[in-house]
């Protein structure tokens, strides 16, 4: 008997049921967490199976927040769409803006502008920023680490100021347009955003000093979850996820858009794929989007904020419309029919703060894709979830979810 206990509680959970007498094991719990539960980060149903504190099986289930965006997209004009984008990963929209507003350009072989290519890299790195200051702050207070998360809210606060100085709102921006963004820079806003993120990094600092050698968060989060390199791969986990995982893969580096092949930025990778390893790369991954916003700030080109030759892509100004028949006509016809686009199909996938953003686009021609498909980056990292929960306590449920950093917006689609 006391053998029995003592293989019960250090044995694996898989191994150690079929060694003793059915009396020797308690029942298993089937037990649903979510989707209205704080720890789940949205509304995800986790259906739990427990032996005891154990956790046995963990099947991830979605579709509680699906509202249809890709069949939205056969039934309205790309320009149309752009609001829609904000949607999926609500936490980083003007990156979702980005990646989508390429998809199309490619589709119409349109060449952007120096100027507004910088603009975008500027916008998706620091909503690379504010994404993970929510991540981590939040991923601190599932493992009990309360303050971080004041800190982290403190700077995204700042943050979103400057998202409604430059596009007139605060979370869903829809900023970016086919062609170009919407407006150029308001005049001092450069030198705000500079300013913001030389006084983000003594923060990032305090955070680090909070966190990174912290007894309880490194019991919380070191060898929990670790994800191999080989199942990082073989799951199509993407970002952060993946590069904890020891793999050097980083769309910016590898297949460079929006000029990134100009700036000079290192790429974190992990060892152990742990849940500690997943909170390091994104600490550092803050750090090296400061390194770019400040380096796009400085090569700032002149220039047009829109590709002036899409014509039949990119509305008119509204001064040349209020003064020209000919633009205020071509206004009318982007705005009923949509911007005209060739018939064929292009697949493109940018690097967001949760991974892989892709966007799978068929055309027919004219102002209405055909189809359009969304490759989600925290759809995969959910699927590996049946895989690594496995064998470790109810109570690392929270840090493992945590340090996937999913979104539920996204995921759904």
């Amino acid at each position: 008997m006391t053998k029995a206990v003592k293989e019960i509680s250090l044995g694996d959970v898989g191994a150690r049921a079929a060694d003793y007498d059915e009396e020797l094991l308690g029942d298993k719990v089937s037990l649903s967490m979510g989707p209205s539960h704080p720890a789940t980060h949205g509304v995800l149903r986790l259906q739990l199976e427990l032996d005891g504190d154990i956790v046995t099986k963990c099947m991830p289930v979605i579709g509680y927040l699906h509202r249809g965006d890709e069949k939205i997209a056969e039934n309205m004009t790309y320009n149309q769409f752009v609001p829609y984008t904000d949607r999926l990963d609500y936490l980083a929209p003007l990156a979702n803006n980005v990646a989508y507003a390429i998809a199309v350009e490619r589709l119409a072989n349109l060449k952007i502008p120096p100027r507004c290519e910088a603009i975008r890299v500027i916008c998706c790195e620091l909503a690379r920023i504010s994404s993970h200051l929510l991540g981590l702050g939040v991923y601190a207070m599932d493992t009990g680490a309360l303050t971080v998360f004041m800190y982290t809210f403190t700077q995204r606060e700042k943050l979103y100021s400057l998202f409604e100085e430059l596009t007139g709102a605060r979370f869903t921006t829809s900023y970016t347009r086919i062609g170009g963004v919407a407006r150029d820079v308001p005049e001092g806003w450069l030198g705000r955003v500079n300013q913001f993120v030389n006084s983000l990094l003594p923060v990032v600092d305090e955070i680090d000093t909070l966190l990174t050698r912290n007894k309880i968060f490194l019991e919380r989060t070191e060898g929990i979850a670790a994800i191999s390199r080989e199942d990082a791969i073989a799951y199509g986990l993407t970002g952060p996820n993946l590069r904890a995982s020891g793999v050097d893969v980083d769309l910016r580096k590898d297949t460079p858009y929006s000029g990134y092949e100009q700036y000079d930025f290192e790429v974190p990778i992990g060892t152990h794929g742990d849940c500690y390893d997943r909170y390091l790369v994104r600490m550092e991954e803050l750090r090296q989007s400061t390194r770019i916003v400040r380096q796009a700030i400085d090569k700032m080109p002149e220039g047009p904020f829109y590709a002036e030759d899409a014509k039949k892509i990119f509305a008119p100004r509204k001064d040349k419309i209020l003064t020209s028949m000919e633009e205020l006509i071509q206004n009318f016809m982007i705005v009923t029919e949509g911007p005209q686009m060739p018939a064929g199909e292009v697949y493109f996938e940018a690097e967001n703060p949760k991974g892989a953003l892709g966007f799978f686009i068929v055309s027919k021609g004219g102002g209405v894709p055909y189809r359009l498909k969304i490759r989600a980056p925290s759809f995969c990292s959910l699927c590996i979830l049946d895989k690594i929960a496995p064998g470790h306590l109810m109570s690392d449920i929270p840090v493992i979810l945590g340090s996937l950093d999913f979104v539920m917006g996204e995921c759904d689609r």
